[in-house]
């Protein structure tokens, strides 16, 4: 954890979606949950489900109803594939989307992959006043919407603005 009086620690859940791995072989829940921690976050809770709209948004319903949850990563079901439906599951659920989450991973996307780039679907948002970041199923795309957006943006330290210094004024 972080010793500087202006960092606020959050906490967090991590969810993978994925019909493939289990929870022994999830190199991407696992580098979020590294990642989250050595930042100075909490872990609240690890979940892996299978790629079905009904689980993921009964999963992320009640996390975001939880008052001690500030956060929830996703990684996985964002593409195009007849099974990826994590953007059909959780945008029901944001009171108010990001869309410049989206189009900023899209953008630094673009510099690692290529127009491969417009094969995801990564979006963010706010519901019940807790902060939902959905990123492709590769560590790769992890590690991009963690160390060059999410990151800064949940710690209370970056200036200008964050979304961590926000949270007392989400329900307004």
């Amino acid at each position: 954890m972080s010793a500087d009086p202006d960092f606020i620690p959050l906490h967090l859940c991590v969810l993978t979606v994925s019909d493939s791995r289990t929870l022994a072989d999830d190199k991407s829940g696992d580098y979020l949950i590294a990642a989250l921690s050595d930042a100075g976050h909490a872990l609240v809770e690890r979940a892996l489900l299978p790629d079905d709209r009904y689980q993921l948004r009964a999963l992320v319903s009640r996390w975001i109803a939880d008052q001690d949850v500030d956060g929830v990563l996703v990684t996985g079901g964002t593409g195009f594939t007849g099974r990826d439906s994590t953007p059909e599951a959780l945008l029901p659920l944001l009171d108010k989307e990001m869309p410049g989450f989206g189009e900023l991973f899209r953008a630094l996307s673009f510099e690692e992959i290529g127009t491969s780039s417009l094969q995801s679907r990564a979006f963010a948002g706010l519901a019940n006043g807790t902060f939902v970041f959905c990123l492709p199923g590769s560590t790769s795309a992890c590690r991009t919407g963690w160390e060059k957006i999410i990151r800064a943006q949940l710690d209370a330290r970056t200036r200008p603005c964050n979304l961590a210094t926000l949270r007392p004024r989400l329900k307004e």
